[in-house]
């Protein structure tokens, strides 16, 4: 324990001491019987005491909080003062959250999951009705998966759960002869499938496959803080984020009893209905442009879903201004908005923007901020380049403007049938609730902004009616499917039917696959045995370590995402490496930090094809290998191993259409582990050539821009790729771009006992 002194003044009469959280616990300064350790002092500003505690648990299991606390007289005036901090701390059973995978590939196998659990004791360890609780990031909780009774963990085993191919989306009754299920590839109709697990297991054949549930989304929410919108017991409709996915005739899963996306530890419930209409989602957009009370036209960034008649709700109520909801008129086109890409001075005619897309001649733009802006008719527009593209216009610019400054076209805007009565800035909010999901019964239970509503599909039909009823998440396990679910060996001790450990999640007009969540292992009395986060803090209360600083990025003490470096998470092996795990290494180690205890193995797909003989190996990522290691090129019957004698740079991609000779911005179709600066290679064969790269577009078309004109012309599709890893000794197989090379460690670890 460590106290600094930040009064700004001299303190004396310093003690530090610890409270236990519980009786039959002790803690003791270190080689005394004293329970607080005391400094007479004066201690000046700014320095700093130390004391070490011996800290003694309790025989009985348990979690709880160590305080820390200081207390200390200032010098001036003898004013007392005492500052308390506090950290979680657990007396339980030696089990392990030891080793987890998220996803395998190539082929991509998204849902390829496994948890493995660990006993670091000497003693054999009794698991039954012992559960463990993933929580995938902006999910709510559904289910926990529980080990069975009877279940025994020898010292220094192992327990494999894994993720089936698919599971149930919302729960059955006996007699139903529908599965709502989260996936359906890979099924066949015929197949046999196993529903549930243990004694609650039942086998039925699929007599046919509809559609497997959609991703979530959520009760409509007006503004990005509130308010909250409570949809009342009785409704028959529900304002939602997305529609995407929703069909009459469908069923429908809508969420209650914990707030989403802000789960604690709760368990969330849903009701489902039948879609009887699927009208339009909420709104939620920004006004481009301030719009002053008695204005009866706004300029908005977003007018999609929006049409005559709908009653929007415009800002927040600050001095000057006030919400009101008006009732829109007509609808015109949105504004167009980029930023300057490089500053621009007083006169001149044209300027760089980040982007072009949407501008058109003739539109008048406004440049710059609020206090500077301009207005001048856009005359010509250029063509995009990795830098930004050209605007040129009249008049002259009258004030210089700072490079990322606001570029914006006004657009035609929303007409309002009634003027404003408030004042309303630009970038502030409004919002439409339109007409969302329509269903029958009407709802049991209230449903609140931000919990989950979801799509359930048609499902799969089986051959005849279940003879017990099943809950959400239960395993729904078809042994034919190789596409999806945790494949491959050793079996595992337990099969879990829900949640998958990614998200994915609409983002800026696309969907992103969030790589992030916690998981939470508890044992028969509920206590906390052990608790990760990994790819980010989903639930900080759950992480392990230090919290203040960790990564480049100080985000807080988490596992790095095992993985491919896409979506959100940062992966736990470089970009593109895929068919990785995160495990404790060695077995069941344990320092009290996710950041430190968890490794990742080296791994990456090959970027370029590999021929028998070749010495040389294109790889979409070099991290984590090294000179002298071993290490594994391709799978199956088509591996082998080869020690690596350098190590180059990494990156995979093709050249996305036709270039010429003399060209230095080639079109791309990915630059998987690229960077600026890197030297790389361009074909093969006799058309292979070698280039640095100076910068990226990586988005709209993406591009890559050269540091000298190419000397031959390529086709497109044509490879792309780093200098990659020398072998030692050429390979005795040749290799498709896409094989896997990796180090020694395999997963699940348990494949090596």
């Amino acid at each position: 324990m460590t106290y600094t002194n930040t009064t700004g003044s001299p303190v004396t009469d310093l003690a530090l001491s610890l409270r236990v959280p519980a009786r039959q616990w002790t803690a003791v300064v270190v080689g005394t019987k004293e329970s607080a350790k005391t400094f007479s002092g004066p201690l000046a500003p700014g320095a700093s005491v130390s004391a070490t505690f011996k800290v003694t648990s309790g025989p009985a299991a348990f979690n709880g909080d160590l305080v820390a606390n200081a207390a200390w007289s200032q010098s001036a005036g003898g004013v007392k003062h005492s500052e308390m901090t506090a950290e979680q701390v657990r007396s339980v059973s030696p089990i392990r959250i030891n080793e987890f995978r998220v996803s395998t590939g190539p082929p991509a196998n998204g849902t390829d999951s496994f948890i493995e659990l660990y006993n670091a004791g000497e003693q054999g360890i009794d698991l039954s009705g012992w559960s463990l609780t993933a929580h995938p990031a902006q999910q709510a909780i559904f289910s926990t998966v529980t080990i069975p009774g009877g279940t025994r963990l020898a010292p220094r085993g192992f327990y494999l759960l894994a993720l089936s191919n698919s599971g149930l989306s919302a729960s059955v009754r006996a007699g139903d002869t529908t599965l709502n299920v989260r996936s359906t590839a890979g099924m066949s109709v015929g197949d046999a499938i196993i529903v549930d697990s243990g004694s609650r297991s039942e086998t039925r054949k699929i007599a046919k496959i509809g559609t497997a549930a959609g991703n979530d989304t959520t009760v409509w929410q007006p503004l990005p803080d509130g308010p909250v919108i409570v949809v009342p017991a009785g409704s028959t409709n529900v304002p939602v984020q997305s529609v995407a996915g929703f069909a009459v005739g469908e069923k429908i899963a809508l969420g209650y009893g914990v707030t989403y996306p802000a789960v604690g530890r709760g368990i969330e419930h849903v009701e489902v209905a039948t879609v009887t209409a699927v009208g339009k989602p909420g709104t939620q957009a920004y006004l481009a442009a301030e719009a002053t009370a008695g204005a009866s036209n706004l300029e908005v960034t977003s007018v999609e879903n929006i049409t005559a008649g709908d009653k929007i709700r415009l800002d927040i109520d600050s001095p000057g201004h006030g919400i009101e909801t008006v009732t829109i008129k007509d609808v015109g086109t949105k504004a167009i908005q980029t930023n300057l890409a490089a500053a621009a001075s007083a006169g001149a005619t044209s300027i760089k923007v980040r982007r072009i897309e949407g501008f058109v001649v003739g539109d008048k733009i406004a440049v710059g901020t609020p206090a500077s802006q301009e207005s001048v008719t856009v005359a010509a527009i250029g063509s995009a380049g990795p830098s930004g593209a050209t605007l040129d216009f009249a008049p002259a610019l009258v004030k210089e403007h700072g490079n990322q400054e606001w570029v914006v076209a006004a657009g035609t805007g929303l007409e309002l049938s009634s003027p404003l009565k408030f004042n309303h800035a630009a970038n502030l909010p409004f919002s439409a609730r339109d007409t969302g999901i329509s269903f029958q019964p009407a709802t049991a239970f209230a449903h609140l902004s931000n919990e989950p509503v979801r799509p359930l599909g048609m499902g799969v039909t089986l051959d005849s009616p279940l003879a017990k009823g099943h809950k959400i998440d239960s395993v729904v396990r078809d042994a034919a499917v190789t596409t999806a679910g945790y494949q491959g060996t050793p079996e595992p001790n337990q099969w879990f039917g829900a949640p998958e450990l990614t998200t994915n999640s609409p983002q800026f007009g696309r969907t992103i696959n969030v790589r992030q969540g916690s998981m939470v292992l508890r044992d028969a009395a509920a206590l906390v045995v052990d608790s990760l986060n990994y790819g980010g803090l989903a639930d900080p209360w759950a992480a392990k370590g230090y919290q203040a600083t960790s990564g480049a990025e100080h985000a807080g003490c988490f596992v790095a995402a095992p993985g491919p470096a896409f979506g959100f998470g940062p992966p736990g092996a470089g970009v593109g490496a895929t068919n990785t795990s995160a495990g404790r290494f060695p077995d069941g180690v344990d320092s009290d930090s996710n950041c430190a205890d968890f490794l990742s193995q080296a791994a990456s797909p090959l970027a370029a094809d590999s021929i028998v003989g070749a010495t040389n190996i294109k790889v979409a990522t070099v991290a984590g290998f090294s000179a002298g290691q071993t290490v594994t090129i391709g799978t199956g019957n088509d591996h082998e191993t080869a020690v690596i004698a350098n190590v180059g740079t990494g990156g995979g991609g093709t050249v996305s259409g036709a270039t010429s000779v003399g060209a230095t911005v080639i079109p791309v179709a990915s630059a998987l582990g690229f960077r600026d600066g890197q030297t790389i290679t361009i074909d093969s064969r006799a058309n292979s050539e070698t280039a640095v790269i100076v910068s990226f577009r990586r988005f709209g078309a993406p591009t890559m821009t050269l540091s000298k004109p190419l000397t031959h012309a390529h086709a497109a599709g044509a490879q792309l790729s780093g200098t990659g890893i020398t072998l030692a000794v050429g390979l005795t197989r040749g290799h498709a771009s896409g094989a896997l090379v990796t180090d020694y460690l395999r997963t699940p670890r348990s494949l090596l006992k």
